[in-house]
């Protein structure tokens, strides 16, 4: 094989930008136009569905039609996102690009070859030397920039013939991976469901059961008490203080500083000494639950103002973090813009729980016994997905730098 190394221009024949037009916040349908979200590249593969329907009265200002064979390239976007680049392999005959994203046209090269290149370190190292910006969070490459890094590249059959590998090798990767990702979240769902029970219902064998007369609670144990959130936990969100991030970035130290989600920076002091639980009053993260909305706080550390912070009046705070994570706040979650779960709400939510702290420790250790039995197989799978995901990565560069000769392990 004779490799060159050559400046991208020398294999660019065209680079296109797109025009930035009003949409819909839904994507195009049937013949009706779309311009593409700077997303549509995300992950180095080319969604057309990542697209905003285009509005009536900017259909004619639309340019850049999407092309088979080019390679779409983020022009600007956050350090993290740009110059990711994804090869487009069928024809979107309604679909054009914004400003923020090229359309390169390639010739004498392979364009998914080129489009594994831009997935390997050392492309990125190349667009993070030349990108520029006034602010951290937008960062922009120019064109002549662009066209002036440089590649090792083979002849057109061996760029044919590592394109063909590795798109069959990186799939037979990304379908292990949706595999273990597939079960992860079984397991996450499994995990919720034994919460769900466990904190609903306790650990005691042939418990009476009795309906609540609340539609979300259901059947509670008969010796258990249903009571507002107030009447069990007393809010401490008066003593929380937010720090900004240029803030904790001058106040770095030892000290957890929990926000919405758990920990999420350090800093050099502390508001509460005790365990406690926080509560997030994040609408978004409410509704998602995409991480835990209520967790147990202990030692020493900082709280800002997007978490409640909750004192059990008597109780044990892991069982009570536990419980408030079971419950299904989304009906009390309000507010358009912003939605959060204000305090008032929080507080006036209904709860079952025990009176008798000690079988709330009951039901918190036995808890803790069954969910980590969950959270090591969660854990082991992340892994594996992670070694598979290096794998990966460490076969693409393997590949289109020549390191291996595809040809002998075809």
């Amino acid at each position: 094989m004779t490799w060159q190394n050559i400046p991208l221009k020398r294999i660019v024949s065209s680079v296109q930008s797109g025009t930035s037009v009003n949409g819909a916040p839904w994507p195009a349908q049937g013949d009706e136009l779309g311009v593409l979200k700077t997303s549509a590249v995300y992950g180095g593969v080319f969604r057309a569905e990542e697209n905003k329907q285009v509005d009536s009265y900017d259909l004619d200002r639309v340019s850049c039609a999407v092309q088979v064979g080019s390679l779409v390239v983020s022009r600007m976007n956050t350090k993290q996102h740009l110059g990711v680049a994804a090869v487009v392999l069928q024809s979107h005959p309604n679909l054009y690009l914004p400003d923020r994203l090229w359309a390169v046209t390639l010739c004498g090269a392979d364009p998914r070859f080129i489009g594994w290149w831009t997935k390997t370190q050392a492309y990125r190292n190349q667009v993070e030397a030349v990108c520029v910006g006034t602010s951290s969070s937008m960062q922009n490459i120019s064109q002549g920039d662009f066209l002036d890094m440089r590649i090792n590249l083979p002849d057109v059959e061996t760029q044919h013939a590592i394109a063909d590998y590795l798109d069959r090798e990186t799939a037979r990767i990304d379908t292990l991976i949706e595999e273990q990702q597939r079960l992860i979240e079984m397991l996450r769902e499994r995990r919720r469901a034994v919460c769900l029970t466990v904190v609903t219902r306790g650990v005691d064998d042939g418990v009476e059961l009795v309906e609540s007369g609340e539609p979300t609670i259901g059947l509670m144990p008969a010796h258990w008490a249903l009571r507002a959130v107030r009447h069990w936990l007393v809010s401490l969100d008066g003593f929380r203080v937010p720090l900004s991030s240029e803030e904790r970035g001058t106040r770095q130290g030892e000290f957890d500083y929990y926000g919405a989600s758990g920990v999420i920076d350090h800093v050099d002091n502390f508001l509460f000494d005790e365990p406690l639980v926080l509560v997030s009053e994040d609408g978004a993260n409410l509704l998602a639950r995409s991480t835990p909305i209520s967790f147990s706080a202990k030692g020493r550390y900082w709280v800002n103002n997007h978490a409640h912070v909750l004192r059990p009046i008597a109780g044990d705070v892991d069982f009570w973090a536990s419980r408030l994570e079971a419950l299904d706040v989304s009906p009390f979650v309000s507010g358009s813009a912003q939605p959060k779960l204000t305090a008032g709400a929080l507080m006036a939510l209904r709860v079952s729980a025990p009176t008798d702290i000690d079988e709330q420790r009951r039901i918190s250790a036995y808890l803790g016994e069954q969910t980590a039995r969950i959270d090591r197989l969660i854990a082991e799978t992340e892994s594996f997905i992670e070694i598979s995901q290096e794998r990966r990565t460490a076969l693409i560069t393997a590949a289109v730098t020549g390191q291996i000769d595809v040809r002998k392990v075809a």
